[in-house]
């Protein structure tokens, strides 16, 4: 099992910050909250903190798990830790060349986004979700 940790960025607004998966990669140009494979020994939120920079140059702040699963694609299984992260040091910017956009949870089309990805927008467009 992949153990992977996805971030729910929000914004003043209430936003979620979302990036697009690049071509050539397995469910290539389908939205998905940022994130990735967690190292060995690390933690959900150590891997979070970690991937957030490599892919963002963000340094997370105020980060607050929102829910854990299971999922499975086409025989590689999958356990997904997800945050809502509130607070962050430096911009949100596209480090590894993927697309990103700010949407609200409750006007994205969970049909653009990756089938894991759809119950985490259930979740969140299910709460109001503003930053402090």
């Amino acid at each position: 099992m992949i153990h992977v940790a996805a971030g729910a960025l929000i914004d003043v607004d209430g936003r979620v910050l979302l990036a697009q998966r690049p071509p050539g990669k397995h469910l290539a140009l389908m939205w998905e909250f940022p994130g990735g494979k967690l190292e060995p020994g690390e933690d959900a939120l150590q891997g979070l903190a970690r991937e957030l920079a490599e892919e963002l140059g963000i340094a997370i702040g105020d980060a607050t798990a929102l829910m854990q699963f299971p999922w499975d694609y086409d025989g590689k299984s999958l356990l997904l830790d997800v945050f809502i992260v509130t607070t962050w040091e430096g911009e949100p910017r596209s480090l590894e060349g993927q697309a990103l956009r700010w949407v609200l949870p409750a006007e994205a089309d969970p049909v653009d986004l990756a089938p894991a990805d759809r119950p985490v927008l259930a979740e969140l467009a299910r709460t109001v979700l503003v930053r402090p």
